[in-house]
């Protein structure tokens, strides 16, 4: 029988402290989570038995001491040395006879069950310490992949083995608190997956930005999953829910990644090599979505397990990979996320906010984290030069890799040309709780050694470096001092990226999720030039198969593009109400959009033209109206998101609004079918004067307060000569006011506020909450403020009866 020897499907987590958190968890999976149908990977643990024999047998403790006795947190060059000293002792240490025996009998078992004389292995080290609740860290220890052969096996158990010593693994230990000889290290042997003739990545089993623990996030990439670890590539990413995943195809996000490079197998000699994608494939998405939800679930199934078995919520990191030679999904790993899971913060909010008007953006990348900082960057070449990385600096590097976890700590924030949001780097970081910014393509040639520079994390999935040190505040709230307001707070909000981080506002939904900017930035391009590509020029239309390329055909792109950034949304204050206003572009607006010139009217007076409702069934743009209303019904009835409320701006008369509600129902959406509920904005007088009639066609109301001022008033609101005159607070503003909503509760009917006024005047909030108004729904940067006051009615007049706002005058 085997002393140093076993198997994964004999390991339980009870065995961490035999063989580390990785192997037991392997053998945890195999045996609970394999009969389900999730595929792991055969292999066998060398425990940290063996790793204390080989010490012993070899007299290595003593010089071991010796040379940690003299390690400094503050001295890198010396600390690289002495790291170097220990893994050469160990790598250079004769295994023992019996130990080898035993480590070669394993693998030749684990090649006959896999029938064949070599097996091809992963080498992974697995240290007592590593992979539990408080201390994880990104690749502090080394693994060696392709392994084939005894003699090949050996030296990679040895070398694995002596990886305890690496200096970043060394730092770790030191800040944690960890005895550097009360850690040991088993090694993990386990079969390899073809990926390298498919695909691989990792998954969270949350947002790793915020903690959102309502979607998985799965990175891809071609080949095998190290490229995507160590940062060299920029992974395709996905987000998917999973509270409908069980009845519905919920892929709320795709995100294109450049996926250049992709390591493949070689031979004996060089195991491993990377291999440039071809062109075409880096412009498709690696992952079919099928294989996601499938992923998906798998990726559920071992959260909801070890979230059982450890009694609360465990959010999981997973790694995942196909195998190209038979078509199938294997998780390789899994352990438990650390960020979020031990956070400490909940109940309190934080929120950084630029306070310079217009900073200058040097480039942009994706976020890590969700702070601001400002210092001086350090450009980093190659891992001989981190020494130089002072206190409080910014690293901009190409990318990371864990013998840089030491200069980490003295950063201020890190700046990575390649990568994705869960690349060392990206990992790292979050652990730090440093803004990182990954992605940054053109950082390095864009961003000069002692420059002073910013980096915002605070806005969302993309992140922006400034010039400069840009000016900005943090608020801080905590949850529990607010009271609970006279009326429901929703917000208002444009940007998916931003939606995880906002729906921790305790706010009671979205009263107005504006979809022009998802078309604006995400989509770039005017949809009637999606659909009339024979109106195009060679090079335009050149431009727009390649923003569309991953996709069938530019109405796809288009609709599961628009659908995406809607269900993000939704997704984000699942189970609350997410009214989603259908595009209000002006033709000026639209212009703007890639082919926009080819399709829209030169207008005088954009304000009052060709918007809003009058678009959708106009012969010039109805077309395009459907595929709005296909990406609203993808949305709804596909993800199964039906806290989904849409909304119809600008409607000047019932006959449009029956108009616009018949072009709907021709393409699948038809009010009260699946709970769907149809708002109407109150924007121009008429829509006030007919609010009986318009009852009849709607399931409620939003006042839109700007566009209602400027037509009550006659005052362009965009106007600078006349802007003394635009004043929500003007007595026929409030008359409006006072009938909308009045009439809105006559006819039995919700009615909200989505304009500026409540936020920029308390007055005009707390006249709306005497009026009894349903809700009232702010910008993000006024809900808190909102809250905080809590404005409440402390006048008993019935304001629904005529006399009694006249002499209101909002207390002027």
């Amino acid at each position: 029988m085997a002393r140093y020897i076993q198997f994964f499907e004999h390991l339980s987590m009870q065995d961490v402290g035999l063989v580390g958190g990785k192997n037991a968890s392997l053998g945890e999976m195999i045996q609970h989570l394999q009969p389900l149908g999730i595929r792991i990977p055969q292999g066998f643990a060398i425990t940290a038995d063996a790793y204390w024999y080989l010490l012993e047998k070899n007299n290595l403790k003593q010089p071991l001491h010796e040379l940690m006795n003299t390690v400094s947190e503050d001295d890198l060059v010396h600390l690289q040395q002495v790291a170097q000293q220990a893994r050469t002792l160990i790598e250079q240490a004769r295994v023992p006879d019996d130990l080898v025996e035993e480590i070669r009998a394993a693998y030749h078992e684990l090649s006959r069950r896999y029938q064949t004389e070599a097996c091809d292995v992963a080498v992974r080290s697995s240290a007592t310490a590593e992979d539990l609740p408080g201390a994880s860290f990104a690749g502090q220890q080394d693994s060696y992949l392709n392994v084939k052969g005894d003699d090949r096996v050996m030296e990679a158990f040895s070398r694995a083995t002596a990886s305890l010593f690496t200096d970043r693994a060394i730092i770790y230990r030191m800040r944690k608190g960890f005895d550097h000889f009360k850690v040991a290290m088993s090694i993990g042997v386990q079969k390899m997956i073809r990926s390298d003739k498919a695909i691989s990545g990792v998954a969270f089993s949350l947002d790793t930005e915020t903690g959102f623990d309502k979607v998985v996030v799965i990175d891809a990439t071609y080949g095998l999953a190290e490229m995507l670890v160590q940062g060299a590539v920029i992974p395709d990413e996905f987000f998917v829910f999973k509270p409908t995943l069980a009845t519905h195809r919920p892929i709320l996000h795709k995100q294109l990644g450049s996926k250049e490079k992709k390591m493949v197998y070689g031979d004996q000699e060089e195991p491993t090599y990377v291999e440039d994608v071809p062109p075409a494939q880096q412009m498709q998405f690696c992952i079919s979505d099928d294989r996601i939800l499938e992923l998906t679930r798998h990726v559920c199934a071992i959260e909801d397990y070890y979230s059982t078995k450890a009694g609360k919520w465990q959010p999981m990191d997973i790694e995942w990979a196909v195998d190209g030679l038979e078509n199938k999904l294997y998780i390789i790993q899994a352990r438990p996320e650390t960020v979020h899971s031990l956070s400490t913060s909940a109940g309190t909010l934080a929120r950084y906010r630029i306070t310079s008007s217009n900073p200058r953006v040097i480039t942009t990348g994706q976020s890590i984290g969700q702070k601001i900082v400002s210092g001086k960057a350090k450009v980093i070449h190659s891992v001989d030069e981190i020494h130089a990385v002072e206190q409080g600096d910014i690293i901009i590097t190409r990318m990371t890799d864990p013998d840089w976890v030491p200069a980490m700590k003295r950063a201020a924030g890190i700046v990575t040309a390649s990568g994705g949001r869960t690349c060392h780097a990206a990992i790292v970081s979050r652990e730090l709780g440093l803004p990182a910014i990954v992605g940054a393509e053109q950082a390095l040639a864009l961003i000069h050694d002692g420059m002073a520079i910013t980096l915002d994390c605070s806005k969302g999935k993309e992140a922006f470096i400034y010039e400069g040190a840009v000016p900005f505040t943090m608020d801080t709230v905590e949850l529990h001092t607010l009271q609970q307001p006279a009326v429901p707070i929703l917000i208002n909000m444009s940007e998916p990226a931003q939606a995880y981080s906002l729906s921790f506002l305790p706010v009671a939904g979205v009263g107005l999720a504006r979809i022009e900017f998802i078309i604006s930035t995400d989509i770039g391009i005017h949809p009637m030039a999606l659909l009339r590509p024979e109106r195009l020029d060679v090079t335009m239309l050149r431009t727009i198969q390649e923003m569309t390329s991953a996709y069938p055909d530019g109405a796809t792109y288009f609709i599961e593009t628009l659908a995406q950034g809607v269900a993000t949304i939704a997704a984000a204050f699942w189970p609350r109400p997410v009214t989603v206003r259908f595009s209000d572009f002006k033709t000026d607006e639209y212009r703007n959009l890639l082919g926009g010139d080819l399709f829209e009217p030169q207008e005088a007076n954009p304000m009052l033209g060709l918007r809003g409702a009058s678009r959708y069934y106009h012969d010039s743009y109805a077309p395009a109206f459907a595929l709005e209303c296909l990406a609203m019904k993808k949305v709804r009835d596909e993800m199964g998101l039906t806290n989904v409320e849409l909304l119809i701006p600008f409607i000047r008369t019932v006959e449009e609004a029956t108009a616009v509600l018949n072009e709907m129902k021709q393409n699948g959406l038809v009010r009260g079918v699946n709970g769907l509920k149809v708002l109407m904005m109150i924007e121009v007088p008429a829509n006030v004067l007919l609010i009986d009639i318009f009852s009849r066609y709607f399931d409620g109301f939003s006042i839109g307060s700007n566009d209602l001022t400027q037509f009550t008033l006659s005052v362009d609101r965009n106007s600078e000569l006349l802007a003394p005159l635009f004043d929500e607070r003007a007595q026929p503003v409030e008359e409006m006011l006072r009938l909308a909503v009045c009439g809105a509760r006559e006819q039995g009917k919700y009615i909200s506020i989505c304009g500026q006024a409540p936020s920029d005047y308390p007055e005009v909030a707390q006249f709306l909450i005497c009026l009894g108004i349903s809700a009232i729904s702010l910008n993000e940067d006024s809900v808190l403020q909102f809250l905080l006051k809590n404005p409440q009615c402390t006048d008993t007049r019935d304001y629904c009866a005529v006399p009694a706002v006249r002499d209101h005058d909002f207390g002027k």
